[in-house]
């Protein structure tokens, strides 16, 4: 049974201006003597902290939980190639990725970031905010190859793609680094140079690698359009099946894979 206490008497009526529940005004500590229920007991501002310090707990509850949950991202970085160039962008082999993935019941999306006439200098002064933007699981770097059109030196296309695979790498992103191969017409030392960097770069980051994009239809006319440089719309299933390959060992359950 509670104490009795004496309070004073009020001056006038007085009508609360917020509802009781949300005033956290301090009440006489004669009142904590009282039996009757918690916040009775409690001072009224030690209730409030104790609500407001639960729901702050709750909300970032929620946050984790809907971060642990998000679906995880691949981010494709590319040129061309990747951008489906000449093509309705359905048809281009990124798309049929997504579709792939979702036929073999992968939860990811794609994110294609791919910028037609993209050399490694322009993926690396983007990077940063993309990574930034989608926080991917697996990045997929598929650039060089305007390099080589253009014989910028295959030393600078090194030093880009390797500070565009280690910034990926900080940011937790697994990487699948996308080669390509120049036509012999630009002379034999430059081509096999070209060649043998992405195959360094993949050793020397620990990577996966797909040593060439357009492996099995590069002397395949039928399968590019007539620049005979971008592969056509009957291409990108092969182009796709190549990054497959590549790319299955990285999809780990882990990160999101939905089994029958």
């Amino acid at each position: 049974m509670a104490s009795s206490v004496d309070l004073p008497e009020p001056d006038a009526p007085t009508i609360a201006s917020a509802s009781p529940a949300m005033t956290c005004r301090p009440i006489s500590r004669k009142m904590t003597r009282s039996l009757a229920p918690l916040f009775t007991v409690l001072p009224m501002s030690v209730a409030c902290r104790t609500f407001f310090a639960s729901a702050l707990i709750w909300v970032a509850s929620m946050c984790f939980a809907g971060a642990a949950c998000a679906t995880p991202v691949i981010l494709v970085v590319g040129d061309s190639l990747s951008s489906a160039y000449g093509l309705a962008e359905k048809h281009g082999w990124v798309a049929l990725l997504r579709d792939r993935l979702r036929s073999e019941r992968f939860d990811y999306s794609v994110v294609n970031a791919s910028i037609s006439g993209d050399t490694t200098s322009g993926g690396r002064a983007r990077l940063g905010k993309l990574l930034a933007q989608h926080r991917p699981a697996i990045v997929i770097l598929e650039l060089g190859g305007n390099d080589g059109l253009r014989g910028l030196p295959v030393a600078e296309m090194r030093s880009n793609l390797s500070a565009m695979i280690g910034e990926a790498q900080r940011a937790q992103s697994r990487v699948l680094l996308v080669g390509m191969r120049m036509p012999p017409n630009y002379g034999e030392a430059y081509t096999r140079a070209f060649e043998t960097a992405y195959a360094d770069l993949a050793r020397q980051h620990r990577i996966a690698l797909l040593p060439e994009l357009t492996a099995g239809i590069g002397t395949q006319l039928e399968y590019f359009q007539p620049d005979r440089i971008h592969p056509n719309e009957a291409a990108q299933g092969r182009l796709l099946d190549n990054v497959w390959g590549a790319l299955r060992p990285l999809l780990t359950p882990a990160a999101g894979v939905k089994r029958r």
